[in-house]
């Protein structure tokens, strides 16, 4: 049973990111899905930094404070364990 999960992100990232999937003959919902599959699988969040940065990108630092902020205020699903995260996400 499909799924669909809507969430904002940057027009220019979202396009940028379509236009890169479309190069390696895939969408955007197949390298979603591929993310989301390993993501499950491993329970690992990974984050690739370009080879030649030393340093996180500016915008993944705004984005894991962002993300700490809605965390903090309550606005995110809290899972008691990996277990609860993965049954949660069978669901879906």
């Amino acid at each position: 049973m499909d799924a669909v999960i809507n969430f904002k992100t940057d027009k220019r990232i979202k396009d940028e990111a379509q236009r890169i999937a479309g190069e390696m003959g895939l969408n955007l919902s197949d390298i979603l899905n591929i993310y989301l599959r390993g993501f499950v699988k491993k329970k690992e969040l990974y984050i690739s930094l370009n080879e030649n940065e030393t340093n996180p990108s500016d915008e993944l630092l705004i984005a894991v404070e962002e993300f700490k902020k809605e965390y903090e205020a309550g606005k995110m699903k809290r899972f008691k364990s990996v277990d609860n995260l993965i049954e949660h996400l069978e669901k879906l």
